[in-house]
């Protein structure tokens, strides 16, 4: 080994608290960013990969076939910007029933297709075949239609009550549509005045809502104004589809951005300390033949050595960490599993050793550009006037004289009282973000799940699969009896029931859930994000992801289709839900009314008046639903989600990483100052200083430090869960109530602005009881 290796790893070995300090903290920085990379590119691989091979639609218009013919929509191919486009299509919205389903059916749009397609979006046949003839089938994977090959599929609303057979699987990338049969089927599934058509089209310039906007103006430009009566961007599915995963990136870039900061502070701490303390020693190198830039490289290789083991498990840690997310992203899209790829490894680790290497460097500059004599000359203790003003300061002040002495020592080494209290300062940050983000997150399961009820008598689970031989009929439950005996029983309160049932609206494929309500509803827990909560007939309020999957806003009109007849509301607000991917509509139940809702999904919502126990209400009320086969419980409906455990999991673990580096940050520093102060202590011992009185004057050497971190931490940290949250809802297309990024109150902030003083104490303990338990005579020995 030469003899720079032989120093490097002198230094190593000698510095164990130092290595351990920079070897964590890069770790830290290693895992979380790793974790982000990961997901910023499986967030859209998936997709972006069939995208590409399937040649995807930019743009699927719905037109209305009593308006445009289909040679006028054929013109639209021609039209500015459009590089490729296929149909037109014929399409309808019907709503079919499968053998052996026992619910009601869905409604489903149905295309009319000679085969899956090549030039625009190519359709993946998953199982069984395309249509040869009429009466065939083929259903999306996506679709809510449970289908398996050789299925009979009816459609009991159209004349002749057309039967198909599902003869295959197939999946749209773009989703543009539920199932598909040949052209020549498509008059027996259209009734009269229902026929549309559909188009896709693919731009030259697609990446953004402008362009998109603006080709979809471009092929609508030469047709009859109100043709077009749906529409669906390539990227609201995208969004969809990359929704779960591109929750974690912001969150995770958070804490990344944290990692590095903090990992660049401490490694410039250390190198700076370590060349601080070792002014002797390099004096000794040079007198023996190193060079300058061999003595920085020492001190840049002490630094690396333990970076790089860090680097090294910092991968192995988020890779871990990456399971459970990865998990929730396996991905329908020929996709069985999805890991971290080797480039994004190979990219943080040196981007981060990178950022070591210069910052160690950078702090090692001053050991080359030391003359020896200099080096060999100058001492370890602190200057002899530093601090004294602050000295005699706190002597003046009613404490204990280990506690005046404790406090006035951050004034003797400022620059090392900066550098623990900055790292402190991230510790806090991290506390009070993953606190604010822990509230934040159990406020959007409450907001999500209304469960304000105090009792619920849910609705009965629709059974779509197929009965076994001899298996009975469900009997379906009366919404009006439940009604009636829940009225009637003692006790109740407040109460409405809901009623759900599935409809399309033009231009989107799949169903929407369509929520209408019997009763008062102001209490049940739904909070609006904007605009107001219905209060008359033919009113609706909308989640975030619908008004944008729809491209409304709140004051304009939709139709629903699917049901009996078509029923158009008004929008009057936004309503923060996640269910069902924000796809619900929420009305009153008389909206529903001349459409004739089928009422199987009804669920009934109660708020017991005061004083009456909730439990007896509900055994109570049992009794009189048990003959009409309901049944109440205790407790609004189930709010679990396991993206919240999991979002809960890593910010707790990634704190506690972030907490333990800062601690060890501070424990770096106060030890560096009582191996300084050994001799000053001995002369404290010496005087009648006990043990004891010795650890309370190194804790409260930090007291300042982590009292001041802790005031400026919180509110940056603050700061940073109110970035964080919202561009967490954003990147899931969500608009977050004010409840959720409201979340601290003043009661906390107390507790929390301690956290930094919790942290400086426990980095502190460790020197502390080294500091007491050294002998007097050893001590005063120690030159």
């Amino acid at each position: 080994m030469s003899a720079l290796g032989k120093v490097v790893r002198s230094g190593v070995a000698r510095r164990r608290v130092q290595t351990l300090v920079i070897g964590l903290a890069t770790m830290m920085a290693v895992a979380a960013s790793v974790l982000g990379g990961t997901l910023l590119v499986v967030s859209g691989a998936p997709f972006d990969d069939a995208f590409a091979r399937l040649h995807g639609a930019h743009l699927s218009l719905q037109f209305d076939a009593d308006t445009v013919s289909a040679g006028q929509l054929s013109t639209s191919k021609d039209a500015e910007g459009v590089s490729d486009a296929a149909g037109p299509f014929p399409t309808a919205t019907l709503t079919p029933r499968s053998d052996g389903m026992g619910g009601p059916g869905w409604p489903m749009t149905v295309v009319g297709r000679d085969g899956p397609g090549r030039d625009v979006d190519e359709l993946t046949l998953l199982d069984g075949r395309w249509p040869t003839h009429s009466g065939e089938i083929v259903v999306s994977a996506d679709s809510a239609l449970l289908a398996t090959l050789g299925m009979k599929v009816t459609f009991p609303d159209l004349p002749g009550d057309p039967t198909l057979t599902v003869v295959g699987a197939a999946r749209s990338v773009t989703q543009t549509a539920d199932a598909w049969v040949l052209p020549s089927q498509m008059p027996a599934l259209t009734a009269p005045g229902s026929g549309g058509h559909q188009m896709l089209y693919r731009f030259t310039d697609a990446g953004t809502a402008a362009q998109i906007t603006a080709g979809g103006k471009a092929v609508t430009r030469s047709l009859p104004q109100g043709a077009a009566v749906g529409e669906q961007s390539w990227l609201t599915v995208k969004k969809t589809v990359e929704r779960d995963t591109a929750l974690y990136v912001p969150f995770l870039m958070a804490f990344g951005a944290l990692g590095l900061v903090m990992s660049v502070l401490i490694v410039g701490n250390v190198v700076a300390s370590a060349v601080g303390t070792g002014t002797r020693r390099i004096g000794v190198l040079k007198a023996v033949g190193f060079t300058p830039a061999q003595v920085v490289r020492a001190y840049v290789g002490q630094a690396l050595i333990p970076a790089a083991v860090g680097a090294t498990l910092g991968v192995l840690a988020g890779h871990l960490l990456a399971v459970p997310v990865l998990a929730e992203a396996q991905d329908v899209y020929s996709t069985s599993s999805l890991a971290v790829a080797p480039w994004v490894d190979l990219t943080v680790i040196a981007g981060v050793l990178g950022l070591v290497a210069a910052t160690a460097w950078a702090s090692a500059l001053r050991a080359g550009r030391l003359r020896t004599v200099d080096a060999l000359a100058v001492g370890r203790t602190a200057s002899a006037g530093r601090g004294r003003w602050a000295a005699r300061l706190a002597g003046r002040l009613p404490l204990p004289q280990p506690v005046a002495l404790g406090l006035a020592r951050p004034f003797a080494r400022p620059a090392r009282a900066l550098a623990m209290g900055t790292a402190v300062l991230f510790g806090a940050i991290a506390v009070t973000f993953t606190v604010g983000m822990g509230a934040s997150l159990g406020q959007v399961m409450e907001a999500r799940a209304h469960n304000a009820a105090d009792v619920v008598v849910p609705a009965p689970v629709p059974d779509f699969g197929p009965r076994s031989t001899g298996s009975e009929k469900r009997p379906e439950v009366d919404p009006a009896a439940v009604a009636a005996a829940i009225e009637a029983a003692p006790g109740t309160g407040r109460y409405y029931r809901a009623t759900r049932v599935r409809a399309t609206v033009s231009g989107l494929t799949g169903t929407i859930e369509v929520n209408s309500f019997t009763g008062d509803v102001s209490w049940g827990g739904y909070t609006m994000v904007s605009g107001r909560w219905i209060e008359r007939t033919g009113e609706a309020v909308v989640p975030t992801p619908f008004l944008a999957a729809t491209s409304t806003h709140v004051g304009d009109t939709v139709t629903l289709n699917g049901l009996a007849r078509p029923v158009t509301v008004r929008i009057v607000g936004e309503v923060f839900d996640t269910r069902n991917d924000g796809m619900q509509v929420f009305t009153d139940a008389s909206t529903l009314k001349d459409a004739h809702p089928d009422l199987t999904e009804t669920s009934h919502h109660i708020a017991v008046t005061s004083g009456t126990d909730v439990t007896a209400y509900a055994d109570t009320l049992n009794k009189d639903l048990a003959p009409l086969g309901a049944t109440a419980r205790a407790g609004g409906l189930n709010s679990g989600s396991d993206m919240v455990v999991t979002l809960n999991a890593l910010s707790a673990i990634l704190t506690l990483m972030l907490v333990a580096v800062a601690a060890l940050g501070v424990l770096n520093g106060v030890l560096l100052d009582t191996r300084e102060r050994v001799r000053e202590i001995g002369v404290h011992k010496a005087l009648g200083m006990t043990p004891r009185q010795t650890v309370a004057m190194v804790l409260t050497s930090v007291v300042v430090t982590g009292l001041v971190a802790g005031a400026l931490g919180v509110p940056l940290g603050v700061a940073l869960h109110g970035w964080v949250i919202p561009a967490m809802g954003d990147s899931v297309g969500l608009r977050l109530p004010g409840s959720v990024t409201a979340v601290y109150h003043a009661a906390e902030l107390l507790p929390l602005t301690l956290g930094g003083l919790l942290i400086a104490t426990l980095g502190a303990l460790l020197p502390a009881g080294w500091a007491a338990r050294s002998r007097t005579a050893t001590a005063l020995r120690t030159e």
